[in-house]
């Protein structure tokens, strides 16, 4: 993390786990996340023993949830709903939001979040949650994704945030360095997260 004051007071923790192979990715957005929150950790690995070996202090499975990679059922009511084991939306959505200590994320495409995902075992232990994106992703045509619905780690977590904290703002506040980074990205002429070398200087 840097020294850059934070944007958003997160109430609700965020632990972001990172696939080390995405950390030098010229498009990633952990980085601007772990700027712009104040209650945020940022764990670089393929697996941890449990969520307080990721968070490194005690943490209770149960105050927790992730942001879930799975098939879903769930219909477009979000921007977060919980759902089940099975996908299903759970029928007492403001229950099994309510009392949440923090939330999980997996950061890589779409292959290394699944790697990390089956590889912490622990992250079935708690809370699911799918975002409901209510458009495309800004990324556009500059980083390919597995499905047409699958948004950055910085949109989905902005999200998340702006329903679990109750503060539409929180999305806004934190969508700016991201379209800051697809700007300059766009400028200089980066295509799937590399330089376009047809380009000339």
């Amino acid at each position: 993390m840097s020294d850059a004051i934070p944007t958003v007071d997160n109430k609700v923790a965020l632990l972001i786990l990172q696939h080390p192979q995405e950390q030098d990715h010229v498009l990633g957005t952990a980085g601007l996340l772990a700027n712009a929150l104040a209650n945020v950790r940022l764990a670089v690995g393929l697996s941890w023993r449990n969520l307080g070996h990721a968070l490194d202090k005690p943490a209770e499975a149960h105050d927790w949830g992730v942001l879930y990679l799975g098939s879903t059922h769930a219909t477009a009511q979000g921007p977060l709903v919980a759902v089940d084991r099975r996908g299903e939306m759970l029928p007492a959505q403001q229950s099994a939001l309510s009392g949440l200590a923090g939330l999980v994320v997996l950061d890589g495409n779409w292959a290394q979040a699944k790697a990390l995902w089956w590889r912490n075992a622990w992250l079935t232990k708690l809370r699911r949650f799918v975002v409901v994106p209510d458009g495309p992703s800004l990324y556009g045509n500059l980083r390919k994704e597995a499905r047409p619905d699958a948004v950055s780690t910085l949109e989905a977590v902005a999200l998340a945030l702006s329903a679990l904290e109750a503060d539409p703002t929180v999305r806004e506040r934190l969508l700016v360095p991201f379209r800051e980074l697809i700007g300059r990205a766009r400028a200089a002429g980066i295509q799937g997260g590399k330089r376009d070398r047809r380009r000339r200087r």
